[in-house]
Parts: structure tokens; C-alpha cells; sequence
């Protein structure tokens, strides 16, 4: 392999790599947010399933419902960046895979050209071997 084409592959295996650090990354945001979501809704039944039993805390059940929802919309607002930007890594990784698969192909290309090319080398040399041996 040419040396250039072995620079270019290096390059382009770390810059997967880079992007598949930074997609495991945003994916465990992700799940982090999915969950902070799922304990907000298990919460809000808690507070319900307590106002039912307490006359106390149902007056307060509104007021509790109101902030509820606020944080909801945030914990919503957050997931639905980090979604984005998931998606965003993903077709960044997808194009960084795609650019490394034609830096291989041209480099295997090249060697097979190389290899082709020594083939026809020794292939006339064999053939002036014998014309130079009947000529003798």
C-alpha cells in the first residue's frame, strides 16, 4: 500500500472512531433524558394515587400538576435536541464510514495495479529469458 493511501485510511479510521466515541456519547444522554422522563411520569402517579388517599394533598394537587408539567416540557425540549443531534452523529458517522470505504477500495485498487503491473514485469522478463536461452 502506497503511503499516501495508508495516511488517508489512518485519518479516516480515527475519524470513525472520533464519531463513534461521540454517538455512544449522545446515546447515553439520550437514555439518560428517556429515564428522567419515565421518573417524572412515575412520580406524577405517585403524587395522584396520594391525593386520592389524603384530602391534604389533593388541594395541592393542582399546584404540583402545574410544576409538573413545566418540567415535563423541559425534560421533552431536552430529548428532543439530543435526538436531533443524534441523529446528526449518526449521518456524520454514516458519511465518515462511506469516505473510509473509498480510501480502502482506491488504495486496494492501487495495489492490485501494482501487483499487475510486476506481473507483466516478470512476465517479460521470463519471455527475454527464453528468447535469449534459443538464441544461444
Amino acid at each position: 500500500m502506497t503511503a499516501w493511501a495508508h495516511s488517508l485510511i489512518r485519518i479516516s479510521n480515527h475519524q470513525v472512531e472520533t464519531l463513534q466515541k461521540r454517538l455512544a456519547e449522545i446515546t447515553g444522554r439520550r437514555a439518560s433524558a428517556e429515564m428522567r422522563l419515565a421518573v417524572l411520569e412515575a412520580e406524577a402517579e405517585v403524587e395522584r394515587e396520594r391525593a386520592r388517599q389524603d384530602t391534604d394533598a389533593n388541594m395541592m394537587l393542582t399546584a404540583y400538576l402545574d410544576g409538573w408539567k413545566l418540567r415535563r416540557t423541559v425534560a421533552e425540549g431536552d430529548l428532543a435536541v439530543i435526538e436531533s443531534e443524534e441523529a446528526g452523529a449518526r449521518d456524520a458517522l454514516s458519511e465518515a464510514f462511506e469516505e473510509l470505504k473509498k480510501f480502502e477500495h482506491v488504495a486496494e485498487v492501487a495495489r492490485l495495479d501494482q501487483l499487475a503491473a510486476q506481473g507483466k514485469r516478470d512476465g517479460a522478463a521470463l519471455d527475454e529469458l527464453g528468447l535469449r536461452r534459443r538464441s544461444a
